[in-house]
């Protein structure tokens, strides 16, 4: 079993649009959507929910006032400024470090695990999906991406797929790092402006730090030439390979308003040639 990871740096490159309409060529993955701080290709493949599983994560501290002799501890320790002179804890200001909790000589701070998501297993038209909800403002978005990885994974064992297809999510912070991590293989979606430019080359350096095998697919290419070109560039001297270039087609849109990937809106769009050879190319490097 492989995983192919679909990362991008910049947001909006068009990766989970691309994703989607690689679930469809993939014939029948396990798919996972990583990017659980925003997930969005539900929208395109409208998953039927048939698991639904709490995500615990991080806590936040609660002074109970039956306990408390109000000695003023907690409020010395709190670096955080988030226990008010009532002895209230304020939620939003407290960052969960624990130190009231542990230091407190009267036991008077309770310290509960927060409810910070929900993660699920899903049918789709393409396959099982596994995806997650993270909430709003929440921390540990790389370990629920960790854990639908690797329920996604699970499945695959189970079901006997070849495949896990992962969206993974924008940028290349904590949750990139533990999208990509252990992956087959990532393929990075890029576009013609300076800033896609930009992210690209930040996600292939740290593609080759953790020794992830990387490609590069440039979308809406024909937007801009002279960006492609030094994108090619790039590509060919740091030794990822491009894997295809998909031209900018009003039908990537228009599939997504309807909530239907690029092949299933119409299969005879410019850019489904570009994106049945990407799929090709990409097989060949996993192979």
């Amino acid at each position: 079993m492989k995983e192919l990871v679909v990362i991008s740096g910049k947001g909006g490159s068009g990766k989970t649009s691309i994703t989607a309409a690689l679930s469809q060529l993939a014939q029948k993955p396990v798919l996972c959507d990583a990017d659980v701080d925003a997930a969005d290709l539900h929208l395109i493949l409208s998953p039927k929910i048939r698991e639904s599983q709490e995500f615990m994560a991080g806590h936040t501290a609660s002074i109970v006032k039956e306990r408390c002799t109000e000695c003023g501890k907690c409020l010395e320790l709190c670096r955080f400024n988030a226990i008010n002179a009532d002895f209230v804890v304020d939620p939003v200001s407290c960052e969960g470090c624990g130190v009231c909790y542990y230091f407190c000589d009267d036991k008077a701070i309770d310290f509960p695990e927060n409810h910070s998501g929900n993660w699920y297993i899903s049918d789709t038209r393409y396959g099982t999906m596994v995806h997650a909800r993270l909430g709003i403002a929440e921390e540990n978005s790389g370990k629920l991406v960790s854990l639908v990885r690797k329920k996604a994974a699970q499945i695959a064992e189970t079901e006997g797929r070849d495949l896990v297809l992962t969206d993974g999510p924008p940028g290349m912070g904590c949750p990139v790092i533990a999208a990509i991590g252990g992956a087959a293989g990532v393929l990075i979606v890029t576009e013609p402006s300076l800033s896609g430019r930009h992210d690209m080359q930040r996600v292939v350096e740290l593609a080759r730090h953790f020794s992830v095998p990387a490609m590069l697919c440039i979308n809406k290419y024909d937007l801009n030439e002279s960006i492609s070109r030094e994108i090619r560039q790039y590509a060919k001297d740091n030794q990822v390979p491009c894997v295809g270039q998909i031209p900018f087609d009003p039908a990537m849109t228009k599939s997504m308003v309807q909530a239907r990937t690029l092949f299933e809106y119409d299969d005879k769009a410019p850019a489904c040639q570009a994106v049945r050879e990407v799929w090709e190319e990409v097989g060949n490097y996993m192979a």
